[in-house]
């Protein structure tokens, strides 16, 4: 493990560039010996200086579910990083895309919780209980590290993007919520529209094979730090489609099907 205050100092440094919109290279070229649980402690840290600057949590995303992600960041689990409140955004109007600096977008569903998930031991069934509803989503995903070094063009790696609040930007929910045992959501499909044109299809059986998965792993994981998903939490389960690039003036529409959609713009 890095020291404590090299954790803090990077917790810093991805603030600043979140607030200058001026990327930094990757952490695991100045720190070789940089691990996954150093990309959390610099994470943990990170949320420490929201918090204290009047932010709340309001949930939680996980990311790297599909076997493809995956095996190119070379893991064998997904991540994980939370939500807070001024990354929630309005179905249907615009977006500035000055709050960002390289927006993509991925196609996803969100389990709203009931009640609260305290691992260890919670199962996929126990996620469809204590969900109050699923509704359809749309996660921005950004980049405050580097994707490829300005130089060498060399891929970041994982403990980067962990430490990077696993590349959380925002999320935007809409369409029409769901009670989770009303639907098979392994089925539920998605098209994605970016400027009118279908960009990404998608089934959300491509998480883990059903989206609660995701959502009982997390609850389990962050179990050992003395943490838990709280009633009210919004759990971003991960995303079934490419992430797709955004530029200011784009317009991204999301068909869920019986579901209804998801709409807005970069401004």
């Amino acid at each position: 493990m890095l020291p404590k205050e090299t954790h803090i100092a990077l917790a810093s440094q991805l603030r600043e560039a979140r607030r200058t919109r001026v990327q930094l290279r990757h952490f695991s070229k100045q720190h070789p010996e940089m691990t996954i649980e150093d990309g959390y402690a610099i994470q943990r840290e990170w949320v420490k200086l929201e918090l204290a600057a009047g932010r709340v949590i309001k949930g939680r995303k996980i990311g790297l579910t599909s076997r493809a992600m995956q095996q190119s960041s070379q893991i064998d689990e997904p991540d994980y990083a939370p939500l807070m409140d001024d990354m929630f955004f309005e179905a249907g109007g615009d977006i500035a895309i000055d709050r960002f600096i390289a927006p993509r977008v991925e196609v996803e569903l969100a389990f709203v919780l009931g009640k609260p998930l305290r691992g260890p031991g919670v199962t996929l069934c126990d996620v469809l209980t204590a969900a109050e509803y699923v509704v359809p989503a749309i996660e921005i995903i950004d980049a405050r590290i580097e994707q490829f070094d300005r130089e060498t063009r060399a891929m970041r790696k994982v403990f980067d993007t962990i430490s990077d609040f696993a590349a959380n930007a925002g999320i935007v929910m809409g369409g029409r919520p769901v009670r989770p045992m009303d639907v098979d959501l392994r089925w539920v499909g998605a098209m994605l529209h970016k400027n009118g044109a279908i960009e990404e299809t998608g089934l959300a059986a491509g998480v883990l094979n059903h989206p609660a998965t995701g959502v009982a792993w997390l609850a389990n994981k962050i179990a050992p730090y003395d943490e838990q998903l709280n009633a009210g939490d919004v759990v971003l389960a991960g995303s079934f489609t490419r992430p797709v690039l955004a530029a200011a003036g784009d317009s991204f529409h999301v068909d869920y099907g019986p579901l209804g959609s998801v709409s807005f713009r970069f401004a």
